[in-house]
């Protein structure tokens, strides 16, 4: 009739969304910007590494101040709900 129909296909979109939030690891704080749907963990490793927070073991784990809940750093920012101007308390 008018052609062969083909079904509109799911394209992967980069939203490089950034987000400014404030990390808290060992009484020191650091302001940061950093891209949402980077894992978290992977995102301290690399702030340690360049020296904007101090040498040692990655916390598994954070308390969101405004979210008021745990948050796990081997999942993204975004699939944790961590918004821009959030603060992650590292939890021992």
């Amino acid at each position: 009739m008018y052609g062969r129909w083909y079904p509109a296909q799911k394209r992967k979109v980069n939203k490089n969304v950034f987000i400014n939030i404030t990390i808290e690891i060992d009484g020191t704080k650091r302001d940061i910007r950093i891209d949402s749907e980077q894992k978290i963990k992977e995102g301290l490793l690399v702030l340690r590494q360049s020296g904007k927070l101090p040498m040692g073991t990655t916390p598994d784990y954070f308390r969101s101040k405004l979210n008021q809940r745990p948050v796990s750093a081997y999942k993204t920012f975004a699939e944790e709900g961590v918004y821009d101007g959030d603060i992650l308390s590292a939890i021992s």
